[in-house]
């Protein structure tokens, strides 16, 4: 079964020479949210941008819930919701009014009722009657998605949705963007915000250089890249790692309380059980031991790093 969004082959040069995207293919299903992920200039804003046609491609396809982009633009458009990084509002219009006139401009008949329902979820429907300029940047962002949900779109794009805004909304966007995928709705997002990925992201896809590096189930790329760290406390300080158990990977705190090891969870054996033993051989008395997982950005990097290490080769 085709998803809803179907990407092949996709690829953009500009006049300048400059390659934005490069043999990008992608299938998302319906009901997904999927992260998108990548420093700055990665393509990742180009990619979206193709998708709800203000960028034209200079190769391969677009299909959103069957349309193709380009030959079928009008209705593949009209099943897209955007919200952009910038916010672009006018001052001086009235927060209900910005958004019945979005509406208007996919051909939508009027219906107060789902533009009450939207504001309301958004936390908006107070300020309905306020002109943006009276707005925080907080809630004007939350205006830009009630606009990009003003036509019911079955496929929501929000570019750094949760930049500038504080904690606060920022969780409380998160839980709109679960609502929203409860009804149905695909979500691609990019961020900056790597625990917003590893918060709400079924898939995370890395972008570097124009193309995809991967795009996989959230856990199972946490499980495939991230590693766990070992952290051993000791009953007593030492001044260092004893000899016996050198060239095993361990670092000393510098108060000498703590001994980190880190491990591969997916290695046949992860040598935690041998390296405890070697430390009571060693007279060594534990007593405390904790795990942690590897981070997202931590996970992120490592890839995006080793990119750039594959370039210079």
């Amino acid at each position: 079964m085709a998803g809803i969004i179907e990407i092949d082959n996709l690829s953009k040069e500009y006049a300048s020479g400059t390659r934005a995207l490069s043999g990008v293919s992608l299938s998302i299903e319906q009901g997904e949210i999927v992260a998108l992920l990548g420093p700055n200039g990665a393509g990742k804003t180009t990619l979206i941008s193709i998708i709800c046609g203000l960028v034209v491609p200079t190769g391969g396809t677009v299909r959103v819930g069957g349309h193709d982009i380009r030959k079928e633009w009008r209705a593949a458009r009209r099943l897209i919701g955007l919200v952009p990084q910038e916010i672009a509002l006018e001052p001086f219009e009235k927060v209900i009014n910005c958004v019945r006139f979005t509406r208007g401009l996919y051909g939508a008949a009027p219906d107060e009722a789902y533009l009450e329902k939207v504001l309301r979820s958004l936390s908006l429907w107070d300020k309905r009657n306020a002109p943006t300029r009276e707005l925080s940047g907080g809630m004007k962002r939350r205006v830009l998605i009630a606009k990009a949900l003003s036509h019911s779109p079955k496929v929501l794009f929000l570019d750094e949705p949760t930049a500038g805004v504080d904690v606060a909304l920022r969780r409380e966007m998160w839980q709109v963007v679960e609502d929203l995928r409860q009804d149905g709705v695909t979500i691609i997002l990019t961020t900056h915000y790597l625990e917003e990925a590893e918060e709400m992201a079924d898939r995370i896809g890395v972008i570097n250089h124009g193309q995809l590096l991967l795009m996989k189930p959230k856990d199972e790329l946490m499980g495939e890249f991230g590693k766990k760290t070992l952290s051993i406390e000791l009953d007593q300080p030492m001044d260092a790692i004893p000899s016996g158990l050198s060239g095993r990977g361990l670092s000393l705190s510098r108060d000498g309380r703590r001994i980190r090891y880190d491990y591969d969870t997916r290695a046949e054996r992860t040598g935690i059980a041998r390296l405890l033993g070697d430390l009571a051989a060693q007279g060594v008395t534990v007593r405390d031991v904790s795990t942690r997982q590897s981070s997202l950005e931590e996970v992120f990097m490592s890839l995006v790093q080793g990119d750039k290490a594959e370039d210079a080769a």
